[in-house]
């Protein structure tokens, strides 16, 4: 019998990786687990992907370019006479009461690079095309970078320690850190 030609079994094999670690955790990833995942022979993951770092490149690939693709959306949509503070705060909240699953993945993802050498460059490219869209909404780079920090730490802390999400507090964070009184957006210089 030929070999059957399946165009979406490499992209099928991807999204199968993201569902084994969003389920195991990075740990249960394998190749044998998402070749089930995928329903496709355990050879099928091996041709496409030789190594498991090589598959993990893959899956947070794909995870951050939709995270992205959401982030610019959203940039593109604010009001710009809202207080960006309020508007970033607003944002957060919705990300952090939305499908916490996702999430969790991402951040899986985004973690597995202290330990995979080979993630770096792309988690670190997520954070920088992050801190690149918000400098639309807040004054300088330095700042866009500072207001990724502040959202990563509030990320974990709510995802880690069980803690709720302080919209008020979020914004008034994110004013001082932008420079700004919170209502009138970014200080004329």
């Amino acid at each position: 019998m030929g070999r059957r030609y399946d165009p979406e079994r490499r992209q099928r094999i991807i999204d199968a990786a993201a569902a084994v670690v969003r389920e195991s955790g990075i740990g249960g990833l394998g190749h044998r687990a998402v070749a089930a995942a995928a329903d496709v022979p355990l050879g099928s993951t091996t041709y496409h992907f030789a190594t498991l770092d090589d598959l993990l490149i893959a899956a947070l690939r794909q995870i951050n370019a939709e995270w992205l693709a959401e982030v610019e959306s959203w940039v593109e949509g604010v009001d710009p006479a809202a207080p960006p503070a309020d508007e970033l705060a607003r944002w957060l909240e919705d990300q952090l009461t939305g499908d916490r699953a996702r999430m969790e993945l991402e951040y899986e993802l985004y973690f597995a690079a202290l330990r995979h050498e080979r993630l770096r460059p792309l988690a670190a490219e997520c954070l920088d095309e992050m801190a690149r869209m918000l400098t639309r909404l807040v004054p300088d780079a330095t700042t866009a970078r500072a207001v990724v920090a502040l959202i990563d730490g509030l990320t974990l802390q709510v995802l880690l320690a069980d803690r709720p999400y302080d919209r008020e507090g979020t914004s008034a964070a994110l004013a001082r850190i932008m420079g700004v009184d919170g209502d009138n957006g970014p200080p004329a210089g």
